[in-house]
């Protein structure tokens, strides 16, 4: 990560600064609070040909990059303890055990018993457009066509690389928190789920989503900013399921914009400061402001069922923009700009100790206290719902939203994969069964038995790290008991508890037991059955209780994984060969820029390509556009990391040995006029060799204003 050197004006004026605060009472100027580190590293996986996680939508394979995937992560350690953690934002969909496993072993020949399960907390934005098939869970791999080992081996890969840069270069600091209500960024997407609550507790809160955004501010001892994370409750599906390019979402582009606010000069990914936008209790939480419309009329849609004249693939939620990209922008520019006033504004700042629990927990048989009597989970099952889908990516055969009564032609073909027992039917009534994934276990296990939860404390901020996808209310009841606890037992009354989201594992969604009678996507996709919420909130509980009194948090069973069975359904088969017509080669233009555009129209160019999975260039770029400085000089200044540039790759069929790679710079109406090139970089397959590099370059072209 680069640097800069600081003049002595901004020394001084930080230096004042540090002694306002220690005036206060605020800041100490001669102990910082902790040892902080930060790092950022590229995890990008295959920009072709993998289907995408998120949607389920096996049209939606990759075809290209809009926005590169990054690992965020924040190493936070207690000087008087020693104590740390490592807590990694990721641009992925989520985190996974098998991508965990192989990041700690990796860490573990790097620094031994430094980081380990306990300590080591990953969590996903929830973008739905990056590479699928890093799960040991088939029905999480359906779409993907199996296990994908090259972007299991991206993701670790860049997650190590990111932890690390945060180990290397901790120095002393400071954390300041602060929170605030984002209104306009979010909406309900199961408003009529939310309603079965109950009426006193809605009435605690204004809104039926959380609004409220809470912001860690990161310094060093001089108070220069070197680090932001912020967690706030939103989708990321503003980009949509025909979207084929590899994308961050607006959760990606609000920490690029926030970082290149603070590393002005820097591409994507290489400057000083990292800025994480970690996930909430998104549940049921959507960025498509709009709401859902029926795409045939423009009308609502009929709102229990989500459907537009009976049928659901019709009722589509839109976002604020003119269309995906331009919502992505606008969503994620209301997370940075909120960010960053709350960054701005921060104060008060976090002490004391630096802790951490973990724990495996057999989640799908747990005992639970219902009003008096004993419950208990299930084992893991989808209902009718789950096909239908959400509005912001409708499923498939009209399937709808709040189906409480099952089909007998559906169940005679899902009940072809495994018959549900009498039992489990009744342990998740009223949810009608539609995959009975916990008897499924060929040729792995359908969904986990076992989860991983977690919980993080930095001074009085408690993290709790929870597997999935919690709604608005579940999140806010799992918040409301952690905090009675701990404050119960002595903790400050300014104790703040966020929940980060799909971390550590995935097991689908997490509703209140009411919202699981209404039966609509989320509590259909509430795996365990109606007391999930209750038996995560007793365990996390626990760990709280664990955590107050000093003692080790038991592990119940450990996860079913077998790593190297995985690589027997790896998916694709290998590339074997990339050539270009006769008289062409890989890497020609096939078809040129023009020679001349005005500011704020759209350069397009083709060239001859090799499949991009022969090598991902990983913290590389697929394309530069460059700027003609002199007459023999050339300056990049756009990457295939920028949002204002696109990659697509698509060949002609899939037994194909000719590609082509279309690069697309939007240029602004406020671009620079001048001389410009564009190139594309990759490597192609010769057959019965291995991959080669190869680059193309475009006709030189100026852009005048």
């Amino acid at each position: 990560m680069d640097g800069s050197r600081r003049s002595a004006l901004a020394d001084l004026v930080c230096l004042a600064a540090l002694l306002a605060l220690a005036v206060i009472g605020q800041v100490s100027a001669d102990d910082p609070n902790y040892m902080i580190g930060r790092g950022m590293y590229d995890m990008t996986g295959p920009a072709g040909e993998i289907n995408f996680m998120g949607y389920a939508n096996p049209a939606q394979t990759g075809r290209g990059i809009h926005l590169r995937q990054f690992a965020r992560a924040f190493v936070l350690m207690d000087p008087a303890t020693s104590k740390r953690f490592a807590f990694v934002n990721i641009d992925g969909c989520m985190a996974s055990q098998v991508v965990t496993l192989q990041v700690l072993d990796l860490l573990r020949v790097e620094f031994g018993s430094v980081y380990t399960e306990d300590n080591v907390c990953i969590t996903g934005t929830h973008t739905h457009s990056t590479p699928g098939g890093f799960f040991q869970y088939v029905l999480f791999d359906i779409t993907s066509v199996g296990s994908v080992n090259q972007t299991i081996q991206a993701y670790a890969n860049g997650i190590v690389r990111a932890i690390k840069m945060a180990h290397t270069n901790m120095q002393p600091g400071y954390v300041l928190i602060n929170s605030g209500d984002l209104l306009n960024a979010s909406i309900n997407r199961s408003p009529t789920a939310y309603l079965w609550n109950p009426a006193e507790e809605r009435a605690q809160y204004e809104h039926d989503t959380d609004k409220l955004m809470t912001v860690l501010k990161l310094v060093d001892a001089k108070m220069t900013g070197i680090g932001m994370i912020s967690w706030f409750a939103v989708h990321c599906t503003s980009m949509n399921n025909t979207n084929r390019l590899i994308s961050s979402d607006n959760k990606g582009y609000a920490a690029l914009l926030f970082e290149e606010t603070m590393n002005p000069g820097h591409f994507p990914g290489q400057g000083d400061f990292v800025a994480a936008f970690a996930q909430g209790n998104e549940g049921d939480v959507s960025p498509n402001t709009k709401g859902a419309r029926c795409i045939d009329t423009g009308l609502r849609c009929e709102q229990n069922r989500s459907t537009c004249d009976g049928k659901n693939e019709k009722c589509i939620a839109f976002g604020p923009g003119k269309d995906m990209m331009d919502s992505t922008r606008i969503i994620a520019t209301l997370q940075y700009e909120k960010a960053k006033e709350l960054y701005d504004g921060a104060k008060t700042v976090l002490t004391g100790p630096i802790d951490y629990r973990h724990s495996y927990v057999q989640i799908s048989n747990q005992t639970v206290d219902f009003n008096g009597t004993m419950a208990h989970t299930c084992k893991p099952a989808m209902g009718y719902s789950f096909a239908a889908g959400t509005t912001d990516g409708p499923g498939a055969f009209n399937f709808k939203q709040g189906t409480v009564d099952g089909n007998p032609f559906w169940n005679a073909i899902s009940h072809l994969l495994a018959d549900p027992t009498p039992e489990q039917v009744a342990c998740h009534h009223p949810k009608p069964i539609l995959l009975d994934t916990g008897e499924m276990n060929v040729p792995f296990p359908w969904q986990p038995h076992v989860v991983d939860i977690q919980l993080l404390r930095l001074g009085q901020l408690l993290i709790a790290a929870v597997p999935g996808e919690f709604t608005t209310m579940s999140g806010r009841r799992l918040r409301n008991a952690l905090k009675k606890l701990v404050v119960s037992m002595g903790w400050s009354e300014d104790t703040t508890v966020v929940i980060a989201g799909l971390s550590g594992t995935y097991s689908d969604y997490i509703t209140t037991y009411e919202e699981y009678q209404d039966q609509r996507y989320e509590a259909a996709s509430t795996t365990y059955g109606p007391h999930t919420l209750a038996a995560y909130i007793q365990n996390y509980e626990r760990l709280a209780t664990d955590m107050i009194k000093g003692a080790p948090s038991a592990t119940e069973a450990q996860p079913a994984i077998n790593r190297h069975a995985l690589d027997l359904y790896n998916y694709p088969l290998p590339v074997i060969w990339d050539s270009a017509p006769i008289g062409s080669c890989v890497g020609c233009v096939s078809e040129d820029a023009k020679a001349t555009y005005t500011a704020g129209e759209v350069v397009q160019v083709q060239f001859h390509a090799g499949n991009p999975r022969n090598n991902l260039l990983t913290d590389q770029t697929f394309l530069t556009v460059e700027q003609q400085v002199s007459d023999d000089k050339w300056t990049v200044v756009l990457r295939d990391s920028d949002w204002h540039t696109e990659f697509h790759w698509d060949k002609d069929s899939i037994i194909s040995t000719h590609s082509i790679a279309t690069i697309i710079w939007r240029t602004l109406p406020s671009t620079e006029a001048g001389t410009y090139r564009i190139q594309h970089h990759g490597y192609y397959h010769p057959l019965a060799e291995s991959p080669k590099p190869y680059s193309g370059t475009s006709r030189t072209f100026t852009i005048t204003a």
